[in-house]
């Protein structure tokens, strides 16, 4: 194993033993091989940056590295935004740790020298952010390397292996030339990518939203703070920022536009398909403070002449957010809300049976116009998982959950 510090400043030599340069950074193509050191960046005597390809590197040890060609058939380095430069793009720069579901700093890269085809290959192996890599990095330089190496294995080493490390490019074009990989960033639970976005500046926030898929960048969203969702959304491009305010539910969407001036909310409901957007609309329109803000319009509904066959159907059809769906409830031909049956009682009946004779109390519900301080009251007096909001004739307007309840109560505190 050899890390880039000791690599860095490396004397080059071409195949004749004249001397290109010293070695300035390492380029990997990850279109092509996310492991492989493809490129060698040497700086020459002229100023210039020679690029070694890794077919042309003979050796590489801590001492030097010899090419296996001579000096005059290595050509000039042109940037290249497909290339990841470990010095540039790496080192020093916070990356997430996908396994332990934190960010963290570089301090060092790590790496494999393996013999290939009668010539030296570099491989990644990890990103070293323990205090011994630190020590490494402000003692380069003044101290022998092997000298060097003893020494700061006095220290803690924590290395993370490169399969689970997630870059943060906050340049979009760049990102996708690189074609880095956040399918472990996306399998995590939404509220762990939320404790990472709260870590990173609003670029980085901003990069890593838009690697994630539009339903994981909503679940991870509606978990930080209403303020921090609204800069957020208000960064993205309009086109992204409307995908994932429709992949959230109806109420948490209302909350984020209601933080935004009403031009940039203006522009983002044009975007969201229309259907979303009027649900948006509806629940903007209710004061702050009061059940109609807080309820979602996601909420199962059926007949009253409905059978458990029918309830089932209209489940599986529910689109809506999970938080939910504890109960279906019933409404009269005018449209007014009659009552409520739980899911655990729909799941444990016969397939035929009407509906109707399920339930078992009179729905408990709560008008648009309450404020928080009833919405939570009647969930602690009643042991509510779920509250209808209905109009002063009685139609359903939507509904507030056990969850937004407590977020409400957490907040007091």
């Amino acid at each position: 194993m050899i890390y880039f510090t000791e690599l860095e400043n490396l004397p080059v030599y071409d195949v004749k033993g004249e001397f290109v340069g010293i070695l300035k950074d390492l380029a990997v193509n990850p279109s092509q091989d996310a492991l492989r050191v493809a490129a060698y960046l040497v700086k020459t005597s002229g100023n210039k940056v020679a690029c070694i390809t890794h077919e042309q590197m003979q050796s590489v040890s801590v001492r030097a590295g010899q090419t296996s060609v001579p000096i005059d058939a290595v050509r000039y380095y042109a940037p290249d935004e497909a290339m990841m430069r470990v010095k540039k793009d790496v080192l020093d720069q916070q990356i997430i740790d996908v396994n332990h579901r934190k960010v963290v700093r570089v301090n060092d890269v790590d790496f494999d020298i393996q013999p290939t085809d009668g010539h030296t290959e570099l491989r990644i192996l990890a990103v070293n952010v323990g205090l011994g890599a630190a020590v490494r990095r402000l003692l380069q330089g003044m101290l022998a390397k092997h000298t060097l190496r003893r020494f700061s294995e006095l220290f803690p080493t924590k290395t993370i292996p490169w399969a689970f490390v997630n870059l943060i490019e906050s340049d979009p074009a760049r990102r996708v030339r690189l074609r880095i990989s956040y399918d472990r960033l996306g399998q995590l639970h939404p509220a762990d990518i939320a404790d990472i976005l709260e870590e990173l500046s609003r670029d980085e926030q901003q990069a890593v939203v838009e690697s994630l898929d539009d339903e994981t960048a909503a679940q991870a969203i509606s978990e930080i703070p209403t303020k921090m969702q609204a800069d957020l959304i208000e960064s993205m491009p309009a086109e992204k920022a409307a995908d994932v305010l429709e992949e959230m539910p109806p109420d948490e969407a209302a909350d984020v536009l209601q933080e935004l001036s009403p031009e940039a909310s203006a522009v983002l409901l044009a975007d969201m398909e229309k259907e979303e957007a009027r649900e948006v609309r509806e629940l903007l329109g209710f004061e702050q403070d009061t059940a109609g803000a807080l309820m979602t319009t996601d909420y199962i509904v059926v007949g009253e002449s409905a059978t458990v066959e029918g309830a089932v159907a209209a489940v599986k059809n529910y689109e809506g957010s999970p938080e939910s769906i504890h109960a279906v409830f019933l409404v009269n031909p005018e449209g007014v809300l009659t009552g409520g049956v739980s899911l655990a009682r729909i799941l444990t009946a016969d397939a035929t049976a009407p509906l109707q004779p399920l339930v078992s109390e009179p729905v408990m519900t709560v008008s648009a116009q309450a404020d928080h301080k009833t919405v939570i009251d009647l969930f602690h007096k009643y042991n509510l998982v779920v509250l209808p909001v209905v109009d002063e004739a009685g139609y359903m307007l939507g509904v507030v959950t056990a969850d937004d309840v407590l977020e409400l109560v957490v907040n007091r505190r």
